[in-house]
């Protein structure tokens, strides 16, 4: 005879008081462990905020001084704002030519790069053909091949090509040094966006460049802002490349080159004013350009993760 066992009224009210308990105990225990993480996790990101923004702002600030207040007074606000420094360096060190070349030189590597990039990139993510893997591979590969190993061959190519020295040069290797990540970057992207819309468009008569340039290339438009930001920020601070195709030009010299000939040559001088001044004339464009398209960036960088 099976014998059944009812569970009385008491017993499941000191049941559920327990388990409450248990809920609570948890609750507060993995609220506890997570109020830690987020202190230590916020102490890292004011620390990084700090070790970032203090040196521009020393900067900025060390730009409006004389040079005796730099030495004198190196962490004090400037007395005034003594802005000559900026002229001096904007014209007796020439930081307006190089301002110049290097405005010619990134905006056509940037277009240049931008536009095979994501051709690239579109075909490699969108379009199954013998080896798309092995040519998405070897882009991938090209962004772990060190630059400095490529220098002397790459200098011997650029002379029998009669390009040392030129504009056209420069663009063609700040090309070839951005394509690898602009690749892996679009790629990834690429193939985030929905096929539906690409079908609809081919069958509605559009050719596949059409449905590139119309359709595909604006859906893909807060990852071409964040992977050009980056190359934007590489091209412009790129310091080896130029040093080595425009060697003996100075009138092909580009904007971190002519910070390093003004802080040579200032010698004995010590125009240190003039030096931080044509700093933050070199800093300005790139914090520009990513305070004017922060949100974009910060789309692309998380549209792959939110898809």
């Amino acid at each position: 005879m099976a014998v059944t066992t009812e569970p009385t009224e008491g017993s499941s009210a000191v049941t559920s008081r327990a388990g409450k308990a248990r809920t609570g105990a948890d609750r507060r225990g993995t609220g506890g462990e997570g109020g830690v993480l987020n202190v230590f996790s916020h102490g890292i990101l004011l620390l990084w905020a700090l070790m970032v923004t203090l040196p521009l702002l020393w900067a900025v600030m060390s730009a409006f001084k004389t040079d005796r207040e730099i030495f004198t007074s190196p962490w004090a606000p400037p007395s005034g704002l003594h802005v000559d420094a900026w002229g001096r360096a904007w014209s007796q060190a020439h930081m307006s030519e190089y301002f110049l070349n290097s405005l010619i030189v990134v905006a056509g590597s940037l277009a240049g790069t931008m536009l095979l990039g994501s051709m690239a990139a579109y075909v490699l993510a969108r379009f199954d053909f013998p080896g798309n893997r092995f040519i998405y591979f070897l882009f991938v590969g090209g962004m772990s091949f060190p630059v400095i190993l490529a220098l002397v061959p790459l200098f011997f190519v650029m002379k029998n090509m009669h390009l040392l020295n030129t504009y056209p040069g420069l663009i063609l290797v700040y090309i070839a040094y951005s394509l690898p990540f602009t690749i892996f970057f679009l790629s990834g992207f690429f193939r985030t966006l929905p096929t539906s819309v690409a079908e609809a468009a081919m069958i509605d008569g559009a050719s596949h460049t059409r449905t590139f340039f119309q359709v595909m290339l604006p859906m893909a438009k807060p990852g071409l802002i964040s992977v050009g930001i980056f190359n934007f920020l590489g091209q412009w601070n790129q310091y080896l490349l130029p040093t080595v195709l425009n060697v003996g030009d100075e009138d092909k010299k580009l904007l971190p080159q002519g910070l390093v000939a003004l802080a040579v040559s200032q010698g004995y001088k010590g125009d240190w004013s003039g030096l931080f001044a044509g700093l933050v004339m070199a800093m300005l464009p790139v914090l520009a350009a990513y305070i004017v398209f922060q949100r974009q960036v910060q789309a692309g960088l998380t549209a792959g993760a939110l898809k």
